[in-house]
């Protein structure tokens, strides 16, 4: 190489970046001490801009098109370099080729839960994650808050710093939202456009905005899981009043169906109940309890010519009635206690509140007696030792 190639080669005649890579934010024109020639071409594409840096002063700035670097298309680097006279020697300056396009590719998380109050569910824990896109808005700020020297300036260097304020910011964002913790899933889109705007503010100062951020899922613990999904089988079953109308119906065909099995009996009672909700519900009453038999004639309205009765089965078919178990009362302390199936009376004797001398009646006694002298409760106090003997 000739000495007239090595000088020449010394000098650039033109400064461009082609971008091969999609992480790339900032990148500086390697110029190797060699200087840039008064007249060189300048080169900037689309989404990009070029930043001339000239003794750490930030000089110039251009947007994208061609550019031939004159004092007059280098107004502040001129009067930098002192050419507003017409000296045209070459030039050295640091060119930094900065990325305005958007960056897609950005993952936030909460890495521990955010807390919130909601007013159905109290104090809830929320984790949440998603997406976002940033873009450099002012490269100049960018240069001078977050790139400095660097060479390469990549996404990764910057991403960290921006989940960390998303995670700060989503907490107020959720809390001041006014949202029902059921309904954040219907309303993402607007927190999410409510989040971008206050991110882009909070970074206006370094030139970053985000235009775009997306909330992929909202989720709460297992516990307020199962309150909510308790809560929707309630809003399904609706009405209970209804929903057990409605199962007594359904029941009716069903006992119809298995008469071996008192199917006929059930459908009855089934029926009866059915009946008189809906008496209930069609005259607004609650439905008078009358004993058994038929109800006092004031509530049975005109007097009706009695049915023929119908014939009764032969005796051979019919049991006769079972037998109704007694019912006892005791004298605890001086008090009434009962009435008590005779199945239960064991359960008081274990507890202490039914022994030997306790007084006991049911129906068919002439009066209170102890239960020791009762053949029906013998067998309660059988394993129980009798009182103890008077001291002295």
């Amino acid at each position: 190489m000739g000495l007239l190639d090595r000088i020449r080669g010394e000098f650039i005649d033109i400064v461009e970046w082609t971008d091969d890579g999609r992480d790339t934010i900032v990148w500086r024109f390697p110029r190797h001490d060699n200087e840039i020639k008064m007249g060189a071409r300048l080169v900037v594409r689309e989404s990009q801009v070029a930043v001339f840096v000239n003794e750490g002063r930030l000089a110039d700035v251009y947007e994208p098109g061609t550019y031939t670097l004159t004092t007059q298309n280098m107004p502040v680097l001129s009067t930098l370099k002192g050419w507003k006279h017409g000296f045209e020697s070459p030039f050295k300056a640091e060119v930094y080729f900065v990325t305005t396009r958007q960056f897609t590719d950005f993952k936030w998380g909460t890495q521990n839960p955010v807390i919130l109050r909601d007013a159905e569910f109290g104090m809830v824990r929320v984790r949440a994650f998603g997406t976002f896109a940033a873009k450099v808005v002012d490269a100049a700020a960018l240069l001078r808050e977050l790139v400095g020297t660097d060479p390469q300036f990549r996404t990764e260097e910057v991403g960290e710093h921006l989940r960390q304020l998303i995670v700060s910011k989503l907490g107020s964002a959720l809390g001041s939202s006014g949202v029902a913790l059921l309904d954040l899933t219907a309303r993402q889109d607007g927190i999410g456009q409510q989040l971008a705007k206050g991110l882009t503010l909070e970074l206006s100062s370094t030139g970053i905005a985000i235009p775009r951020f997306y909330i992929e899922n909202i989720s709460v613990p297992p516990e307020v899981e199962a309150a909510i999904d308790t809560h929707s089988r309630m809003a399904i079953a609706g009405n209970l009043d209804d929903y057990a109308r409605l199962q007594a119906a359904d029941a009716i065909p069903l006992a119809a169906a298995n008469p071996g099995t008192g199917g006929e009996a059930l459908g009855l009672g089934v029926g009866m109940a059915l009946g008189r909700q809906i008496v209930q519900s069609t005259s607004g009453a609650a439905p008078a309890a009358y004993p058994a038999g038929a109800p006092p004639a004031a509530a049975q309205g005109p007097a009706q010519p009695a049915p023929a009765p119908a014939p009764s089965p032969a005796p051979e078919d019919v049991p006769p009635p079972l037998p109704a178990a007694p019912r006892w009362f005791l004298a605890v302390g001086g008090r009434q206690q009962g009435p008590y199936e005779e199945n239960a009376l064991s359960g008081q004797a274990a507890a202490g509140n039914l022994t030997r001398t306790t007084l006991v009646w049911r129906s068919g006694q002439a009066a209170w007696q102890p239960a020791g002298e009762v053949p029906e409760l013998a067998a309660l106090f059988v394993d129980v030792p009798p009182p103890l003997p008077p001291q002295g």
